[in-house]
């Protein structure tokens, strides 16, 4: 840990939590950040969950369902690797405002067009990428700014707070998505594009500069603004920072086992939300039922996040990464049998559960183990593996789907966690891992 980390966890130690949130909470630009921020995850949340709906509804067809789950989740592995790198070039605010202005009109051309009666598939598949992209670069400007936003002993609760916010989205976001469905085709995604809006102009109002600031460089300004970067000309070209990140991840043998697994997994996780959403249509449920149904992932992964500390110090490192790839075997199998909607509630909670528990473990290991000039094209190195499994998944849960009932499908991705499971244990690395 650095010397600044070190400082501001004794701030935080001798200072009363309730005091640092309230002091927190009295900050203006922060608010407006974390308004911001929240209002954008509520949004995504609804429409989220809104595009399979929709295009089951339009066509019937798994398939296509699948197809625009893979096209939300493709921009992760188009452009993961360059997002990081691009927006500590780039204004960060003037990014975070582009990216939820377009976001915005994108959602917004979704009713107009079902208004007018001419929504295709096509068109909502597009507008799920579009989303998905812009997303991309959002979310990783937002993250780059808060330690500028707030005072570095605050960082901590501030970090907290977003995380918070996005798990009680997380939570309200797909009964609300379903429900509005209900009522209309295009209402999710106008109230989508209303959160989005919402977002920009609270932006908009952000005082506080959005980076450091450079030696003879006014704050937060970029190539962009006209005032040249005095340590552009010094920056290595953006393939080689990428090449280096992913030669690092590569070159590093348990960390390379890690994300080959989480990577393995993912494909899989990515099918459990649209087995689910077609095994509950099969047993009579409507939208409203599907989306509070889906509440429980936001649930699932508070908790998960809660009882990953307790549950590594308990079982170690290796043993818990490998308690949870058997345990998401015996869930796969589970869902097999889960008829019901209470029944694929619970499979579904359990699986959200278990989600944190892995990342949480290999994410702490990551950051202990990648020194701190590498740690963020490594980091998107890694999120580039697990996230490039998303879109196949989803599209393998369609094809499966359009041609099996729910629990073949469901039997199909569980026979893939028991053979990554099998591997996994007869190899025994994962095993003994132990922390950095």
């Amino acid at each position: 840990m650095s010397a600044e980390g070190l400082r501001a966890e004794a701030v935080d130690a001798a200072e009363p939590s309730v005091k640092r949130r309230l002091r927190l909470w009295r900050h203006r630009d922060f608010r407006l950040v974390w308004t911001g921020q929240t209002l954008s995850e509520l949004g995504t949340g609804i429409s989220q969950l809104a595009y399979p709906l929709l295009v089951l509804a339009m066509t019937g067809s798994p398939l296509y369902a699948g197809l625009v789950s893979a096209a939300r989740a493709l921009p992760y592995v188009l452009f993961g690797l360059v997002a990081g790198a691009l927006v500590d070039r780039w204004d960060r605010k003037r990014t975070m405002i582009l990216c939820d202005s377009l976001r915005a009109l994108n959602m917004a051309a979704v009713p107009v067009a079902a208004a007018l009666g001419v929504l295709t598939v096509g068109q909502v598949i597009a507008a799920a990428f579009i989303g998905g992209s812009l997303y991309v670069f959002f979310s990783a400007a937002e993250e780059a700014c808060l330690p500028n936003i707030v005072a570095e002993q605050e960082l901590t609760s501030a970090v907290a707070a977003q995380e918070t916010s996005a798990s009680a989205a997380g939570v309200v976001a797909p009964p609300i998505g379903g429900a509005l469905l209900e009522v209309s085709r295009g209402l999710p995604f106008l109230v989508d594009a209303v959160s989005y809006a919402v977002s920009v102009v609270c932006l908009l109002a952000v005082r506080a500069p959005f980076r450091e600031q450079q030696p003879g460089q006014p704050a937060d300004s970029s190539t962009e603004t006209g005032t040249p970067n005095p340590a552009a000309s010094e920056r290595p070209r953006l393939r080689a920072e990428v090449t280096t990140g992913l030669r690092w991840l590569w070159n590093h043998p348990a960390l390379r086992l890690i994300a080959i697994v989480a990577s393995s997994l993912q494909l899989a996780i990515s099918g459990i939300g649209l087995v689910a959403i077609v095994a509950a249509r099969h047993g009579g449920a409507s939208s409203a039922q599907i989306g509070a149904l889906f509440s429980a992932i936001g649930v699932g992964g508070v908790l998960g996040a809660l009882l990953a500390p307790r549950a590594q110090a308990w079982l170690g490192l290796g043993r818990m990464l490998l308690s949870v790839l058997w345990l998401q075997a015996g869930l796969w199998l589970a869902m097999v049998f889960a008829t019901s909607l209470p029944a694929i509630g619970a499979v579904l909670m359990a699986f959200t559960i278990t989600m944190p528990l892995f990342g949480v473990a290999a994410l702490g290991y990551r950051l202990a183990v990648v020194p701190d000039e590498l740690r963020g094209r490594v980091g998107t190195a890694f999120s580039m593996l697990v996230w490039a499994a998303s879109p196949i998944g989803a599209t393998v849960a369609g094809v499966l789907l359009a041609r099996l009932s729910p629990g073949h499908a469901a039997a199909v991705f569980a026979a893939w966690v028991v053979l990554l499971s099998s591997l996994v244990t007869a190899r025994g690395s994962l095993r003994r891992l132990t922390p950095a």
